[in-house]
């Protein structure tokens, strides 16, 4: 398996950790009983649950560009310092937008949120 490969795995166990951590807020919050229902008239999640919450959607976002990134790169046969620098530059600035979001730290967030940015963007010039 290739070293992208292996960080689209991790990302994916990344994604799933943020899942947990955002039901387990929303639990703590409104209760099992309402989670477990059909969800009308639950109140907004606040505080920390919900940044996990918002930054578990904001990742499934970015999870699909870099899965189709990584899987066309596999698919093409292309692996070089870009693609695996791209990868990692994507996986760590998004572990690192995970903790910052869920902490409630703004302006390093959106800086996490950019290293990502500049991963998936290596991964792009790296198949054109």
């Amino acid at each position: 398996m290739s070293s992208e490969l292996m960080y689209l795995v991790w990302t994916v166990a990344l994604t799933f950790i943020l899942v947990l951590i955002a039901v387990s807020g929303a639990t703590l919050q409104v209760g099992l009983p309402k989670l477990a229902g059909n969800r009308e008239q639950v109140p907004e999640i606040q505080g920390w649950a919900g940044r996990a919450a918002r930054a578990h959607n904001n990742m499934l976002e970015s999870l699909v560009l870099f899965a189709v990134l990584v899987l066309v790169a596999q698919v093409a046969n292309v692996h070089n310092a870009m693609t695996l620098l791209g990868a990692q530059l994507f996986f760590w600035g998004r572990v690192a937008h995970a903790v910052v979001y869920v902490a409630g730290i703004p302006w390093v967030r959106t800086a996490a949120w950019g290293v990502s940015v500049v991963g998936l963007l290596l991964l792009f010039f790296a198949l054109m």
